[in-house]
């Protein structure tokens, strides 16, 4: 049942992109020129935000989230199933004649990666002037992805003026995106990003000139199975991921946002919020498609106490996890 607009407000708000995936399970991945069975194929919903957003209802949040959508059946694939998350979707905006997002998404059921072919419209753009300052000024945390650059622009903008943080997810180099990088708290970024923007090739470099450019309080990095990396207020935090039996990684780093929002919402450590972000996006690969196991609170808790307890084992890089600790032990000697 989704949740309607009331004084009380919405703990998330995401305003960004939406898909409808179709994925094709191979038993192996073709090589270039080369020509594979494919076992099956299924229609699955995703997209950055949307994806998001519904974790964060998962975990427990009353969420929104506010986004174009195409009328044609991908459409209405999309739309039945954020009904049924609990995510309030009365922002959702219909574009006539106009195909949804969609995506083709080729997954090697051997690792579980996949390769993503995607195509949005461009009817499909959500416009600066479609944004409106009341919907933000009613949530206590803004989730944006950047893809529709001056809308997401235009949100971050009203929600620093009234105080509410903003999270961003990008992937993709975008021109003309300084505009709302200077607006974020969060910058969580795919892992080939922060270099791509920067020009830094060393992520410990490029997140670190990030924030000496935009003075974002977090910029952090997702490392698909190598976990996640973050800095703030001069201190690195890296954080292993967890070994999973893993059968899709389509939307892990969609749900790492959202668990994430929701670890900022509850003001706890970033250590912790990195480690409980990971946890999150390890259970949504253990099944299939963007959204195929999109975790409950107490499973997330769950996959945690067992990776103490040695029931788990975690996957990290130990070279960036011993940069990070000789990092954050050069800044507290500089201080002290």
């Amino acid at each position: 049942m989704s949740h309607s607009a009331s004084a009380q407000g919405f703990d998330v708000l995401g305003i960004g992109l939406n898909a409808t995936d179709t994925l094709i399970l191979l038993k192996e991945f073709p090589p270039y020129a080369g020509k594979v069975a494919f076992d099956r194929e299924m229609l699955s919903p995703g997209g950055q935000v949307a994806t998001a957003v519904v974790a964060c209802a998962r975990l427990g949040l009353r969420s929104r989230y506010i986004g174009t959508i195409g009328d044609d059946m991908r459409g209405d694939v999309q739309r039945e199933s954020l009904a049924g998350t609990g995510v309030d979707t009365s922002g959702l905006i219909v574009r006539k004649a106009c195909a949804n997002q969609t995506a083709y998404i080729l997954i090697d059921e051997r690792t579980g990666e996949r390769t993503v072919l995607w195509q949005r419209a461009s009817c499909l753009r959500l416009q600066a002037a479609e944004i409106r300052e009341e919907d933000i000024a009613n949530t206590r945390l803004l989730h944006i992805d950047g893809y529709d650059t001056e809308a997401a622009g235009r949100a971050a903008r009203i929600a620093r003026s009234h105080g509410i943080p903003v999270s961003l997810d990008v992937d993709t180099v975008y021109p003309r995106f300084e505009n709302v990088l200077r607006n974020v708290d969060y910058l969580v970024a795919g892992s080939a990003w922060p270099s791509k923007w920067t020009g830094e090739h060393d992520p410990f470099a490029a997140l670190r000139s990030l924030h000496r450019e935009y003075r974002n309080p977090v910029t952090a990095m997702t490392l698909g199975n190598r976990g996640s990396l973050a800095f703030s207020r001069g201190i690195w935090y890296y954080s292993a991921a967890f070994d999973v039996p893993c059968a899709d990684t389509t939307g892990a780093g969609d749900v790492f946002h959202g668990a994430f929002c929701y670890a900022m919402l509850q003001k706890v450590g970033l250590a912790e919020a990195l480690e409980f972000s990971n946890a999150a996006a390890a259970l949504n690969c253990t099944a299939i498609g963007a959204r195929g196991h999109v975790p409950s609170l107490a499973e997330v808790q769950k996959l945690l106490s067992d990776a103490r307890a040695g029931k788990v084992q975690r996957r990290g890089d130990e070279d960036i996890e011993r940069e990070a600790g000789s990092a954050s032990a050069a800044a507290a000697l500089r201080k002290a």
